[in-house]
């Protein structure tokens, strides 16, 4: 008896001292499931989050000089917390024109064919080569090729720069492209093959939508039937760069700035911007990728992907977006259907 009842002392400490480990251990998020931010590893900036049957995607810049940057890289996760790295999906090898300062993908998905839109050679006027482009492939982490074998736009209209390209699906069935540096920002719709765009019934292409305070940066989504437009604001490398927003009817704006959501936190990161918006498919819950610089680094391409919960109030306005070093709690879609 006296043996067993040792054993059963030692049994109750070891659970005791189990259940202690878990609690230490859960304090420092070990058991939490979260991603931590960054998400991935590497410097990149101008996020695209998006969801592609049962998995999150990721297409980044690839954050260095100007001449560093001739390839992409995208990344997939099925919960948000653990991302698969897939190399080079394109680069200026497989894009003639394409030369250097391959910036900001935005991609879709069409007639079971992955569109991938990006700038390239970061053109300062209408006679030099390059502008936005487009990439097709059969899978959503190519490889992708040249699908025009030129630019889709290439000079500059109202203003804006092409750069920054961001691919609008509308309730109707249009896409539009909404891009624009240079602080004007610009709508087009796109040809349903994505060979060129489509006039609007005034006989004009590129309608200027540029709200207060936009510099680059565009990105839109429809929650509730209305049209949310957010843009980033101040300079790409300083501390003041950001994100805002406006609200809608149409996609067409007009657009009156509301407020800042998203900004850098002197104690987690600095030059917080340059978004995107994933929403879970179905759901009312939509997670905010970004960029923002460790407070470590002063090199303005020292840029880390991150994301973080996004929340709306009762009345439909964005709550500002908090700046964590935790990231976001692990979140699979396998319910969803392929």
């Amino acid at each position: 008896m006296k043996k067993n009842f040792k054993t059963m002392n030692f049994q109750f400490a070891s659970k005791r001292f189990l259940i202690a480990c878990f609690l230490i251990l859960s304090s420092f998020n070990v058991f939490s499931q979260k991603a931590g931010n960054p998400v991935i590893n590497g410097w990149y900036a101008d996020p695209e989050g998006t969801v592609f049957d049962n998995e999150y995607w990721i297409y980044p810049t690839y954050s260095a000089p100007y001449h560093e940057q001739v390839f992409m890289d995208a990344f997939s996760s099925p919960d948000l917390v653990t991302w698969e790295k897939h190399e080079h999906i394109i680069d200026t090898t497989a894009v003639e024109w394409a030369k250097y300062a391959m910036w900001a993908p935005a991609i879709v998905k069409k007639d079971n064919k992955y569109f991938l839109f990006f700038a390239a050679n970061d053109i300062q006027n209408n006679e030099q080569p390059g502008g936005i482009g487009v990439g097709i492939a059969d899978q959503p982490e190519g490889p992708f090729k040249d699908y025009l074998g030129k630019p889709l736009l290439d000079k500059f209209h109202n203003g804006a720069q092409p750069i920054d390209q961001f691919v609008f699906h509308d309730k109707d069935g249009q896409y539009y492209m909404i891009y624009g540096g240079w602080r004007h920002c610009n709508i087009a719709k796109l040809k349903e093959n994505f060979t060129g765009f489509v006039p609007y019934e005034d006989g004009t292409i590129f309608k200027e939508i540029t709200p207060e305070g936009y510099v680059e940066g565009p990105f839109m989504f429809i929650r509730n039937g209305k049209y949310y437009f957010m843009w980033s604001e101040g300079a790409w490398g300083g501390s003041d760069y950001r994100v805002a927003y406006a609200i809608a009817d149409s996609p067409m704006g007009p657009f009156e700035r509301l407020n800042t959501v998203l900004e850098q936190d002197p104690n987690i990161g600095k030059g917080a911007g340059h978004h995107s918006v994933i929403q879970v498919p179905g759901e009312d819950e939509w997670y905010m990728v970004y960029h923002r610089r460790p407070l470590d680094r002063t090199d303005a391409n020292h840029r880390v992907t991150c994301i973080e919960r996004m929340y709306f109030d009762e009345d439909g306005f964005i709550k500002p977006v908090k700046l964590t070093f935790e990231g976001v709690e692990k979140r699979l879609l396998s319910t969803r259907k392929k």
